[in-house]
């Protein structure tokens, strides 16, 4: 009788721990899922998948790959990554997270070429440089909301997204008068929710069709790779993104400015956009 009862005792911890086993996985599946998926309002459902922001150059002046997923959303909420391929237009956009002393000559570079552009902004950067924000704003360039704190959009709530968008939008209100309409997700990192989110505050999101490595400070000192990364890729309808922050980007850029005009193309401004 004692072996029975020992044995029923083991059999009854045996499926004690199954039963817990799989309960632990099934709320680590749900939690998993309501990660990709937020209510956003009332019973309406968007995924919230991570997405990082990709292309495959092509190397040839033909528009890059964007993905299918990107080109998607992007299309579904009238975003902006890539122009009409049958039009030389380009627009030319900067995220400039920081000063890092190079604006200035870019700003003058763009001048003098008569160029328009859009610098994408964060807190931090209207905080420490009005000056510079008011003189991009005073010589027609477009100023884009890069958030207040630069977090990547899916890690947080739409209520978290509203004030990281809303309050830079404030600040630069009252400084300048100046309203923002465009925005450039943190680190190129967006959902489909993150994208409703910034569109139901009246922003058009800005991705672009080439970008390179130009801002990582310890690869400066690259001139010509830069400028001839950036000239084997411009395209009808490319939207360029290049750091402020790059020293390399401030001495090469009235050369690929003027290179750019003698293949045929156009430089336009993101309110001139054309799909």
């Amino acid at each position: 009788m004692k072996r029975i009862l020992q044995d029923n005792v083991k059999i009854v911890t045996a499926i004690a721990v199954t039963v817990g086993l799989l309960l632990f996985t099934f709320i680590v599946a749900q939690t998993n899922q309501q990660k990709d998926t937020i209510t956003t309002s009332g019973t309406s459902t968007l995924s919230n998948k991570k997405i990082g922001w990709g292309i495959k150059r092509e190397d040839n002046h033909k528009q890059p790959d964007v993905g299918s997923l990107n080109k998607r959303i992007i299309e579904q909420y009238d975003g902006i990554c890539m122009g009409n391929p049958e039009m030389p237009y380009v627009y030319l956009t900067f995220d400039n997270g920081y000063e890092a002393g190079y604006t200035e000559k870019i700003l003058a570079v763009l001048k003098e070429n008569q160029v328009p552009a859009a610098f994408f902004i964060t807190g931090h950067y209207v905080n420490s440089q009005p000056e510079l924000v008011k003189k991009m704003i005073d010589e027609g360039h477009t100023v884009g909301n890069h958030t207040v704190n630069h977090k990547s959009m899916p890690d947080i709530s739409d209520d978290q997204i509203k004030t990281e968008m809303m309050d830079l939008h404030k600040s630069i209100y009252e400084k300048f008068g100046y309203e923002m309409k465009y925005t450039r997700p943190p680190k190129g990192e967006y959902s489909e929710r993150t994208i409703a989110c910034t569109n139901s505050l009246g922003y058009k999101t800005v991705m672009w069709s080439f970008a390179y490595d130009d801002w990582d400070e310890n690869k400066q000192g690259r001139e010509e790779y830069g400028k001839k990364k950036i000239l084997d890729n411009v395209h009808n309808g490319a939207v360029l993104l290049l750091h402020g922050t790059s020293k390399d980007n401030s001495n090469i850029l009235d050369e690929c400015i003027k290179e750019i005009k003698k293949m045929g193309y156009e430089f336009r401004s993101l309110d001139q956009f054309q799909r």
